[in-house]
């Protein structure tokens, strides 16, 4: 799996899992990263690492938690131009989420804008409304200039992705 597309978002990834550490530290949250299953097929029987593997199945989101008591599960997504591919998200992920919110969840991604060092806060509605576009023979994507100023993450020092202040935001617009 070395050098495979599965390991680009790392750097996102450790970021997000440092941050839920400090929001665990603090009482604040209880998020982790649900591992993608892997079926191995081959393995270096010397250092037991798996030289060879396919992912199992498809996987629902990348964090599952409960934020003060409330379900939340959210998905992270890395964007290095103005356009983001709606082919970056999945069907099934999108019925997961639907999902998820029937329950009293709350889901989001979080897209973090490389170009502008930008994390981007996307309620799961406001990702509907792309997708039905798209479904409905729209645009297949969606442009930074089309997002909700309101849910560009603050730069909070000492906390690499700071969501809790745009996911209260969320909570709030919800009513």
């Amino acid at each position: 799996m070395k050098g495979s597309r599965g390991l680009r978002g790392s750097v996102l990834e450790d970021m997000i899992n440092q941050t839920n550490e400090i929001y665990l530290e603090k009482g604040l949250a209880l998020v982790q990263k649900i591992p993608t299953p892997i079926t191995p097929i081959e393995m270096d029987h010397k250092t037991k690492h798996i030289t060879l593997a396919y992912f199992d199945q498809k996987s629902t989101v990348d964090y599952i938690g409960a934020v003060q008591g409330i379900p939340v599960c959210f998905d992270a997504k890395e964007c290095a131009k103005e356009t983001f591919s709606l082919q970056n998200i999945h069907e099934h992920q999108v019925r997961f989420m639907e999902n998820f919110e029937k329950q009293d969840g709350i889901a989001f991604f979080l897209i973090y804008y490389t170009g502008y060092d930008q994390f981007y806060y996307l309620p799961l509605d406001m990702l509907l409304y792309f997708w039905n576009r798209a479904k409905d023979g729209g645009r297949k994507s969606f442009r930074r200039d089309e997002l909700n100023p309101d849910y560009i993450l603050p730069k909070h020092p000492g906390i690499p992705v700071p969501y809790l202040d745009m996911m209260q935001q969320d909570l709030y617009d919800r009513g």
